[in-house]
């Protein structure tokens, strides 16, 4: 049986910049694997670069067996198995919440009205926001927007869910509803693929953690293991200043904030090549 997801030796260039140096790891059905590092690390191009919004320098990615680096495949079609949550929430303002679960089910699914709105308001009732239907995105707060991204990204039936850090843009008393609906996604037996620097999060619900630092992956294991006795020094220096922030030695504050500055180099790099 194929995994849910395989990358083998993936490299990703902007220009000069090389963000990611030949990345290799798996997610099987019904897996979560959190991916955790410092900004700059590489790991929302990683996570671009599974489902082709970026398109990888070298290296392959598998989806289900379907390999979406070969030029030949249908690109549209394997996507339409892969949901995807942002860090912004992208919805249409001028659309209703209801409105936004079911525009790409009609568009891309080609399901009937009648069809595309019961899978909707299923869907966002399972999020919580089921009474939230007739309501625009900017009558909404930014955690129950962000649960509308996710009903309409399930709404669309996917094998595998994509997270890119979807709490990050949250103000922290938000940020516990998001995360008891992907709980809940876990629960439930779905295989996902998360970008995340909630630690305590990655500890509770991934069945493995990916440390990445520098495009590279440093560590990978169960939670208990990367975040509870991480064996690497570097992946130590980055959970002491995630978990404990007000002790962060001088040189752990350093690398932190070249890592920052790479961060920023790869974003421009990214919207020049835009």
């Amino acid at each position: 049986m194929p995994h849910a997801v395989e990358i083998t030796d993936l490299h990703k260039h902007f220009g000069e910049l090389e963000v990611l140096k030949g990345i290799d790891f798996t997610v099987d059905e019904g897996q979560v694997v959190c991916v955790i590092g410092p900004s700059g690390s590489g790991k929302s191009t990683l996570l671009r670069c599974v489902n082709l919004l970026e398109q990888p320098t070298k290296g392959t990615v598998r989806v289900n067996g379907v390999e979406l680096t070969d030029p030949d495949v249908d690109i549209d079609a394997a996507r339409r198995r892969l949901g995807m949550v942002f860090q912004s929430f992208n919805l249409f303002p001028h659309l209703t919440v209801l409105a936004n679960v079911m525009i790409a089910q009609r568009r891309v699914l080609r399901r009937g009205k009648a069809e595309a709105e019961r899978v909707a308001r299923e869907n966002l009732a399972k999020v919580g926001v089921g009474d939230k239907c007739d309501a625009y995105p900017p009558q909404l707060s930014g955690g129950q927007q962000q649960r509308v991204a996710i009903a309409r990204a399930l709404a669309m039936d996917p094998d595998l869910m994509l997270f890119d850090e979807p709490t990050s843009a949250l103000d922290p008393e938000l940020v516990g509803d998001v995360l008891s609906v992907m709980r809940d996604l876990a629960r439930d037996g779905m295989t996902m693929l998360i970008v995340t620097h909630e630690m305590s999060f990655a500890r509770e619900v991934a069945d493995r953690v990916v440390f990445m630092d520098g495009g590279v992956v440093v560590e990978e294991g169960p939670p208990e293991q990367v975040i509870g006795a991480p064996r690497h020094e570097r992946t130590r220096t980055f959970l002491k200043r995630v978990l404990d922030p007000t002790h962060a030695s001088d040189d752990t504050a350093d690398s932190a904030s070249s890592a920052t500055s790479a961060d920023a180099d790869s974003e421009g790099t990214q919207a020049q090549a835009r």
